[in-house]
């Protein structure tokens, strides 16, 4: 039996069974995952994933220790949680939420009591379903709403990336800027993906059972 607020790892040379499953201890409270990410897969050791709760709770289990690395709580259910990049050192996460929220977090610079550093934007005046990075340049990504709009963000470092004395430091966010937004559907805009090699190319598909292809130019110049 599937209990709630389990997450399981496939590997799919291995069939019916999980290579691995976090899921709360006995007593603790279950609360349905709605979204998962794989990151920080620069090297073997250092495997993580992170995943999005219907509560609002966000979680970053380490996938060596099989622990629970970090969480924190977004006040609104997590739609989508995504890595700039996978295969790279946590750079920054993008989560997204009901009520019109999205939160960039900056995963480079850790401090032990504030956690992760994170930014928060409104968007789309309904719920952020969906970020995805562009994959020819992970400062940018689009992100999709229940209104059936598209918003493709650009986002600025600071000029420091942590502050703090000694070796206790926190990380000090960057501005995301709204680069374009556009209708394209009257419902909402529940998958998307950019062409890996087609700069611009993309996919959406919403809950008006229409696939759309979009092209946005000019992404070179950003």
């Amino acid at each position: 039996m599937n209990l709630p607020g389990a997450v399981k790892v496939w590997d799919p040379r291995q069939k019916d069974v999980p290579v691995a499953i976090m899921e709360p201890e006995a007593g603790q409270d279950r609360r349905d995952c709605w979204t998962v990410s794989f990151g920080n897969a620069y090297r073997n050791e250092d495997r993580c994933i992170c995943a999005g709760y219907d509560n609002g709770d966000l979680k970053l289990f380490d996938l060596k220790n099989m622990s629970i690395r970090w969480e924190t709580n977004l006040r609104n259910g997590v739609c989508c949680v995504e890595f700039d990049r996978k295969d790279i050192k946590m750079n920054k996460l993008v989560a997204t939420t009901l009520e019109s929220k999205f939160h960039v977090l900056d995963m480079r610079q850790y401090h032990n009591k504030k956690g992760y550093s994170s930014l928060m934007k409104k968007a789309h005046k309904s719920t952020v379903w969906l970020a995805r990075h562009l994959p020819q340049n992970r400062d940018i990504f689009m992100t999709t709403g229940g209104s059936g709009s598209l918003c493709l963000w650009n986002y600025e470092y600071p000029p420091k990336r942590c502050n703090g004395d000694g070796p206790i430091k926190f990380g000090v966010l960057g501005e995301a800027h709204l680069l374009q937004d556009a209708i394209v559907a009257n419902q909402p805009i529940s998958g998307f993906d950019w062409n890996a090699d087609k700069l611009g190319l993309a996919v959406c598909s919403a809950f008006d059972q229409t696939l759309r292809v979009i092209i946005v130019t000019k992404l070179n110049t950003v």
